[in-house]
């Protein structure tokens, strides 16, 4: 889980990560072997996707249905010579959105008429489609209700006990310390803190995001 205030850079490192923007420095390695992006086609071959904090503007093409947006993706491997594969790509749709528990009257609805909630399992299941090694989740419950937070907290959790890497990004302190194993904090840009989950209290954390840990870090 990373966290900080607002400006310390968080998100600009996690499209660092997956290949929206090129890192001023340092390097990136995944299962041990150094990769560079220079594109986000590059990162989500490799095995890193990202769900983006606006996920009306970045993370889904609204105008679109659920079952457009999931496979969206996926379209070369959905084609035959040249022509789209409408089974295949309703299979897919079908089994991440049902796996997702997205509320929909069929997958054929436009995104942008479902819930917030709904809206944000569409794009995550757009993402768990491709097989990814790491996912980063950047804001994932920003705007939604209660009961759907609480599931995509749980899912979170089972992706992670079948062995996904799941990268959370969020500015409230509560939800990183509860559903992180670590809590990463950052300051202008810069890693200041790690802790173990159950190791720091909310004020500390609150005070190296703050500044207050930058040195001694």
């Amino acid at each position: 889980g990373f966290y900080g205030l607002v400006g310390a850079g968080r998100t600009e490192l996690m499209q660092a990560l997956s290949g929206v923007s090129r890192p001023s420095s340092g390097e990136i390695i995944l299962n041990g072997k150094s990769v560079q992006f220079r594109q986000p086609a590059d990162a989500i071959q490799a095995g890193i996707v990202c769900v983006p904090e606006e996920r009306q503007k970045q993370g889904a093409i609204i105008e679109l249905s659920i079952a457009q947006n999931i496979s969206l993706p996926q379209l070369s491997k959905l084609n035959c010579n040249g022509v789209l594969n409408e089974a295949k790509e309703w299979a897919l749709a079908d089994e991440y959105a049902r796996r997702l528990q997205v509320k929909a009257f069929s997958w054929r609805q436009a995104v942008e008429t479902l819930s917030g909630g709904n809206q944000q399992k569409v794009v995550i299941g757009k993402w768990l489609a491709t097989h990814p090694e790491v996912i980063i989740l950047d804001e994932p419950t920003k705007g939604i209700d209660i009961g759907s937070k609480a599931a995509v907290h749980q899912f979170m959790s089972e992706l992670v006990a079948h062995g996904l890497a799941v990268i959370m990004v969020s500015s409230e302190l509560p939800e990183v310390m509860g559903m992180a194993d670590r809590v990463i904090v950052m300051h202008e840009g810069l890693m200041v803190a790690q802790y173990n989950a159950g190791d720091a209290t909310a004020e500390t954390i609150v005070s190296a995001a703050s500044g207050a840990g930058k040195e001694a870090a």
